[in-house]
């Protein structure tokens, strides 16, 4: 069981801010910078970037402290027994940088909200939320490297399948991240393992592979939904990509779907 003391988002301070507890608190803290600041690790005061995340347990040292004009940070004081919680692999009082920052301030302000009203089912969700929480920060504790350019390649990355009819261009992308366009590439490249480009055509045709399952869209309108101007170069596309033409995919989902109805008649 997981109980919320308090949870707080973009709490903000001024440079005079300092949080000392020397015996800690009697239950666990979270906090997640979205500045830079200063934090007691090893018997020295060290400064981490914005975007780090410590955990405390009960009864650890805590000293922070801001290290510019303003500090800001997302935090949860909270106990639980719960194992993902107790037995973590996350270090204790060690910051370290975090893959996704963005989805894990939503995931605060949900558990905000969810510690805010007490709903039927308020119990299970935070801990739902608590445990999608934790499984972010070890996805973040174990992945080898975040470049200073990483946040905005994943803003970028998570805009393109979001939004993939938008007409995304290599100077488009380039424009977004504040990069050059051949700089870009080669990153985009090494931290995703693919293209900018093939990720904006796969982005296109998994949205395709949608409509055509599931919409009454025409082929062209498809198409066009999908950010193609040229329905013929969709259809190259898709074909490429799949195997099929859009049609042919489009009829062989059709008779699956009638064989699985057949099936359970």
């Amino acid at each position: 069981m997981t109980n919320i003391y308090y949870v707080g988002t973009d709490a903000t301070h001024t440079e005079s801010f300092i949080f000392d507890i020397p015996k800690g608190h009697d239950c666990w803290l979270l906090v997640i910078t979205k500045t830079p600041a200063l934090f007691w690790v090893n018997g020295e005061i060290k400064e981490y970037p914005a975007h780090s995340a410590i955990l405390y347990q009960p009864h650890q040292k805590i000293y922070y402290r801001a290290c510019a004009e303003q500090y800001i940070n997302n935090w949860i004081r909270f106990d639980s027994d719960e194992p993902y919680v107790t037995e973590t692999m996350l270090p204790r009082g060690i910051p370290f940088s975090l893959g996704d920052p963005e989805y894990c301030h939503h995931l605060f302000h949900l558990l905000v909200t969810e510690h805010s009203f007490n709903k039927d089912f308020k119990e299970s969700s935070i801990d739902y939320l608590l445990r999608i929480l934790f499984n972010k920060l070890l996805e973040s504790y174990f992945q080898t490297e975040i470049s200073p350019q990483y946040y905005n390649l994943v803003k970028l990355r998570t805009e393109i399948y979001t939004n993939p009819s938008i007409n995304w261009t290599v100077p488009k992308m380039s424009e977004f991240v504040h990069l050059s366009p051949g700089y870009l590439q080669t990153l985009y490249k090494n931290t995703f393992g693919i293209s900018c480009i093939d990720d904006v055509i796969i982005s296109r045709i998994r949205l395709a592979k949608e409509y055509l399952m599931h919409g009454s869209y025409t082929i062209a309108e498809i198409s066009f939904r999908c950010g193609y101007n040229n329905a013929e170069h969709f259809c190259r596309q898709f074909k490429q990509k799949t195997g099929y033409t859009p049609g042919k995919f489009r009829n062989r989902v059709a008779s699956r779907h009638d064989e699985l109805l057949k099936t359970s008649e």
